[in-house]
């Protein structure tokens, strides 16, 4: 095989027109994965990888051995009190997966296993444990499997008592959710194109054949989900496109009842419910978050007996400068989630007196989450916080007297100290002149002389933030004298609604030209240099580096575009495929002349052309439902064809695999390792002691 990477077989090219343009697309045929040329090309890709990358094969185990080093593999979660049972979750030295246990009555108590993901996985190249939840009694569970990385599950039921399976299995399913009669589940089916867009309700130990349609949502836009009310009196239908959402509930007591809607669908307002039981039936109300005329939300309230849009009552009003994320609601007390200054935030609302407390966390850069708090009667708020230098931590905050007490901080074998490190949180200049947050850690003692390695991810889409998070394999990166850094660029939701309104449509480009501007920014303020700098995105960030590559490919050294999204214009044309009609109300619909120019204009496919760019690793997944398999190899294609250089280019196909690659924590460890091996062996770092 030559230098220039895997032989591409000559088929014929494919002629796509649209608005009258029209489009040569010479490797359309790897859409066949049925065909041996597209398989043999594929795992000849493969083979050319590793021949490329077989000089660092030392290197990687070593850094292999290093990461899970620092890993406590035999380790346990904390447990979560439901009920008269405590859940937690272990792991075991050597195996692969998850162990779900409990104990009754308290943590002193015999261990009860509920699942072995490691049994689970038995005999497949690939498991991933889907939705599962126990019923109401504590005394079944419903869970699903998948074992091929489609993300389309077996549903299966176990009875907790005797620890024996039920005969039904319900095949193609996404979520499900336990009424309180202990019998009855609602799940929700996929169509073809991989949209949830059925609930279904099955009676255990009855045929599934026999289950009954609840609801069909047939416009390819929507997708519906499942939940429940953290009261546990409700059973919840989410139907939501990218930017519109309806819920229909229904009393869990009585599964044989209507479903009724809240409030019916109107274009680009979502919402969410929680429920407040109250003192009785007149203080029994619904807590309505919604961005109706609130582009960063309000909450409202309404009683459960009137539904109506009229019936709302503002709690918390719109604010601009803070965006509204979320509610916890517990007997006595709401728990408001909110984003500001790019920060997550959370305050505390007593509401029996209406006192207001407000966490604080000391960092400049961080993230923090709820925990899992299944007890509605309760006046502790468990939530985790991390950093970039501080692990993952589990804390339980008493609510009423506002003790806080650390229940566990993940353990980073071999010792860590924090205070080796330093992070900063950064501001870039937009060409617009808009400030974009950069989020930085390094080692302490690092001179900023503008020969330092830096690696800066970004991901810039949905709306969602990247966290500012803390991570033991890459100190194998910082120990090495990397510079880590996170660009929160438009797209993403770092600093409220806007910011993300202003990355997506005809404003995606924002997206690209935000994170060139970090990347000059860095540069410039003497933390990296261009030959230094590596580029990290996946999924939709692969698409960022797509788009970045094209745009200014001389500004990197090294890039890694993990399952890119960067066949845009011919996958949304496409209402087969998953990213296609839902992904209109993130992208644009390309059947509307503008938003098609607009797609082309950036679309990394359509866009590659005769210049010379950085190293670059692309991987995909064969059974990837998210992004297709070809869309990375196409492009891989496209550019061996068409760039002007000799730097690497390597395609890696996991054949086994989807959207997350390889399934298990060692696995998953591997690939991380064969990542950050081909980037510092660019950097010239694969052999470097630290």
């Amino acid at each position: 095989m030559s230098q220039s990477g895997a032989p591409i077989a000559k088929k014929q090219p494919k002629t796509l027109e649209k608005h009258g343009d029209i489009r040569i697309d010479d490797y359309y045929w790897l859409r066949d994965r049925n065909s041996p040329l597209t398989l043999d090309y594929l795992k000849a890709e493969n083979d050319y990888a590793a021949a490329q990358t077989a000089h660092t094969q030392d290197f990687q185990k070593a850094l292999y051995d290093e990461m899970l080093g620092r890993i406590q593999e035999t380790d346990l979660s904390v447990p979560t009190k439901d009920g008269d049972y405590f859940y937690y979750s272990r792991t075991e030295e050597g195996k692969a997966y998850r162990i779900l246990c409990r104990k009754q009555g308290s943590l002193d108590a015999t261990e009860e296993i509920l699942l072995d993901e490691n049994e689970l996985a038995k005999g497949h190249d690939f498991f991933a444990l889907g939705d599962y939840e126990t019923s109401l009694n504590h005394q079944l569970i419903a869970y699903a499997t998948d074992t091929n990385g489609s993300e389309r599950c077996n549903l299966v039921f176990k009875d907790l008592t005797t620890g024996k399976l039920f005969p039904e299995e319900i095949e193609d399913m996404s979520e499900v959710i336990w009424a309180n009669d202990n019998r009855t589940v609602f799940y929700t089916r996929l169509d073809d194109a991989h949209r949830p867009y059925q609930v279904w309700k099955h009676r255990l130990g009855e045929d599934p054949g026999n289950d009954q349609l609840i609801y069909e949502e047939t416009d390819e836009a929507f997708y519906v989900s499942l939940g429940g009310t953290r009261s546990e009196a409700y059973v919840l239908i989410s139907i939501n496109s990218k930017i519109t959402s309806e819920i229909h509930i229904l009393d869990a007591n009585h599964p044989d009842g209507d479903f009724q809607i809240v409030a019916p669908r109107q274009h680009g307002v979502e919402y969410s419910i929680s429920h407040h039981p109250g003192n009785d039936k007149d203080s029994d109300r619904f807590y309505i978050v919604t961005n109706e005329d609130a582009i960063n939300s309000k909450l409202m309230v309404t009683p459960v007996n009137a539904l109506g849009k009229e019936n709302w009552k503002t709690v918390i009003p719109h604010r601009s400068d803070v965006q509204l994320k979320g509610i916890s609601v517990f007997i006595d007390h709401l728990v408001i989630y909110e984003r500001q200054g790019g920060l997550p935030t959370i305050r505390i609302q007593k509401l029996s007196t209406g006192q207001e407390t407000n966490l604080d966390f000391p960092e400049p850069t961080y993230s923090v989450w709820a925990g899992a708090m299944p007890e509605f009667d309760n006046k502790i708020l468990r939530f985790s916080y991390t950093s970039l230098i501080t692990p993952s931590s589990v804390f339980d905050h008493d609510m009423d007297t506002h003790e806080r007490e650390l229940k566990k901080e993940m353990p980073v074998v071999g010792g860590y100290d924090r205070n080796q490190y330093q992070s900063e949180w950064l501001m870039a200049t937009a060409p617009d002149g808009t400030q974009v947050p950069i989020s930085l850690v390094y080692k302490k003692g690092l001179k900023r002389n503008g020969t330092n390695p830096l690696l800066l991810y970004a991901y810039g889409s949905y709306g969602y933030p990247s966290a500012a998070s803390f991570s033991s394999i890459r100190l194998s990166l910082l120990d090495r004298g990397m510079v880590y850094g996170i660009a929160h660029i438009r797209g993403g939701g770092e600093m409220g609604r806007p910011w993300y309104e202003d990355g997506k449509f005809l404003y995606k480009k924002n997206t690209f030209t935000d994170f060139i501007a970090c990347a000059e920014y860095l540069i410039e303020h003497q933390w990296t240099h261009a030959d230094k700098l590596a580029i990290y995105g996946g999924s939709a960030g692969g698409l960022l580096m797509g788009a970045v590559l094209n745009m200014r490919p001389e500004l990197f050294k090294v890039a890694i575009a993990a399952v890119p999204f960067v066949d845009v214009v011919t996958t949304i044309l496409d209402p087969s495929l998953p990213l296609s009609v839902m992904e209109w109300d993130e992208w644009g619909n390309p059947n509307e002349k503008a938003f098609y120019d607009y797609m082309k204009s950036y679309s990394p496919y359509d866009n590659v052309t005769a210049q010379d760019y950085p190293d670059l690793l692309i991987t995909g997944g064969l059974n990837d439902p998210r992004v297709s398999y070809w869309e990375p190899a196409k492009w891989t294609a496209k550019l061996r064809a068409l760039k002007t250089d000799q730097n690497r280019l390597l395609l890696k196909t996991n054949m086994d695999a989807g959207h997350g690659g390889a399934s298990g924590r060692y696995g998953w460890l591997e690939e991380t390792a064969f990542e950050y091996t081909f980037m510092l062996d660019s950097l010239g770092l694969a052999n470097a002691d630290h």
